[in-house]
């Protein structure tokens, strides 16, 4: 509309209400519409009593200014609706006030606004739930979330441990506080049935009275209204979340309630896909524990060390594997194995697991290594596995001062002997690989260790490792007797540390396959104190 509109324009048909005072503040003009919004307004009466404060002092900033200028529009509420006032200054110096009613467009952009603030709190939500696999961090943040956003405090229930609920509890954005709760859920209303994944119960059926004393944080005050949820997880409920909110806020709305079943959606999905990792990481380690080669030390009087280096591919498990296995009586033969099987990573590892147990189901026969390879060579055919392995087999046994070694190799690199002078033998290599053809033969010989001498076993992880000044070079069968012959004289472990060392450095940061290597030596001289044969003890000569 015009800023200076016909001072003699009729504002009888206008659709809006209009008020039209002159600069002193006198009503000069009403509309039935103004009359109807304003009961009481009468021309001649001054502005200020028959209208809000806010458009009558609207009115006067209009006026101030000798009435020159557009005006500005100004709003603000009418009984309960909201009202926009645009001034029209006429011909006289008065002002037209037309309203026209904003509540339903108020209404509407504070929805929006509200919905949007609602998307970037979950949006937000779900990256910092997602942020973190840890179980207990998850049910920290969820409850201060939902402390800072939903409530005036939170609890976030886990599933019963044992006789005891896992509670988080935080009010405010104050730091969570983790416990241990042994209560009955169903003290709570709809608190056992929102861990077992029910829907929810609705607020306005729960009494805040009836909240139970270890629900409540301390100095929080009277509760007047709240709201349990649960918190869905992947097919198991991941817990419920518990919100509270003081007597003197307003109660909660069910748009709130909606919206805070949206936010434990994505709280319990974070929390779930937590206590799923947890669970697989446990699973993890305890298949991990029997994957891993395990730690040697002497038996019987017969030193044993091993280590073992996946590929830089991969973590902690591959195809390389070494067991050792004590006599069951005395004065018999130890059995110690070390293989490689085709492949690396996680699929190696699982068929290296079914060798080692094979095997150890075989122990029994351990005094006829052809017959063990032939049976191990046909539970492999059988389990339709395209791998195939190489192992070397060894029998060792104190005999006075020296060790007595049987070795069977079935297409493995050859085990070395190291002589007390220095002086490195090689061990027939002969034989098939194990799981690759009908039959697997292999070819048993003897080898006596003095005192001080040593047998290495290894995987060709070692000899084909590709580094040095190169980086392409490897690192060779001669280069690991030139190593060996180096550390005559040097007990089983060190003698491992320095091969795992050299081979280490040689590749660098480089790729490289598993590593394996185990030593079998026969002690320099008699052994007088040592726990259990796994501490160093001390020595005679």
């Amino acid at each position: 509309m015009s800023a200076h509109a016909p001072a003699l324009m009729s504002w009888s048909s206008v659709p809006y209400p209009v008020v039209i005072a002159d600069p002193a503040g006198t009503v000069r003009h009403t509309n039935p519409r103004a009359e109807g919004l304003f009961p009481g307004i009468l021309s001649g009466s001054h502005l200020g009593s028959s209208v809000p404060t806010w458009l009558a002092e609207a009115h006067t900033r209009q006026t101030a200014n000798g009435g020159q200028g557009e005006g500005a529009v100004t709003s603000g509420p009418v009984a309960d609706r909201l009202f926009e006032a645009h001034p029209s200054v006429q011909d006289d110096g008065s002002v037209a006030w037309w309203l026209t009613d904003e509540t339903d467009h108020h209404l509407a952009r504070e929805a929006l606004e509200t919905e949007r603030d609602r998307t970037a709190f979950l949006t937000e939500a779900s990256n910092t739930l997602l942020s973190s696999l840890n179980l207990q961090r998850c049910m920290d943040v969820t409850a201060q979330l939902a402390a800072g956003h939903l409530a005036d405090a939170a609890l976030v229930v886990a599933p019963r441990s044992g006789n005891r609920l896992p509670v988080v509890t935080c009010t405010g954005y104050e730091q969570p506080e983790r416990s241990l709760r042994e209560v009955n859920a169903e003290d709570v209303p709809g608190l056992a049935e929102a861990l077992q994944g029910f829907p929810p119960v609705p607020s306005r059926w729960i009494d805040p009275a009836s909240a139970p004393e270890w629900l409540v944080p301390e100095t929080f005050g009277p509760v007047g209204s709240i709201v349990v949820t649960p918190l869905p997880g992947h097919g198991v409920p991941a817990g419920a979340l518990i919100l509270l909110r003081r007597s003197e806020e307003a109660a909660f709305t069910e748009q709130e309630e909606v919206f805070a079943r949206l936010f434990a959606a994505r709280a319990g999905a974070a929390m779930s896909a937590a206590r799923l990792y947890a669970e697989q990481a446990s699973l993890s380690q305890t298949l991990m524990r029997d994957l891993l080669p395990p730690d040697l030390h002497q038996i019987a009087g017969v030193d044993f060390a091993g280590g073992y280096r996946p590929s830089k591919d991969h973590e902690r498990i591959g195809g390389d594997f070494y067991d050792v296995h004590p006599a069951t009586t005395e004065g018999e033969a130890s059995f110690a194995v070390l293989g490689d099987v085709c492949g690396k990573g996680l699929e190696a590892a699982v068929l290296t697991g079914k060798i080692r147990n094979t095997l150890h189901a075989l122990l029994p026969m351990a005094d006829d290594h052809q017959r063990m390879i032939d049976l191990l060579n046909g539970a492999l055919l059988n389990s339709h596995s395209t791998r195939f392995a190489t192992l070397v087999m060894v029998s060792a046994v104190r005999d006075a001062g020296s060790v007595q070694l049987r070795l069977t190799n079935a297409g493995h690199p050859a085990a070395l002997i190291v002589r007390a002078d220095g002086t490195v033998e090689e061990a027939t290599r002969r034989g098939t690989l194990v799981g690759a053809l009908p039959e697997a033969r292999a070819t048993t010989t003897h080898r006596t260790l003095a005192p001080g001498e040593f047998c290495v076993l290894f995987t060709d992880g070692i000899t084909e490792a590709r580094g040095g000044p190169l980086g392409d070079e490897m690192f060779g069968e001669a280069r690991l007797r030139e190593t060996l012959a180096r550390c005559a004289g040097m007990p089983a472990e060190a003698i491992v540390e320095h091969v795992q060392m050299l081979a280490a450095q040689w590749v660098g940061s480089d790729g490289h396959d598993d590593m394996a290597v185990m030593v079998i030596a026969a002690p320099r001289s008699r052994h007088l104190s040592a726990v259990g044969g796994r501490t160093r003890g001390r020595f005679t000569s």
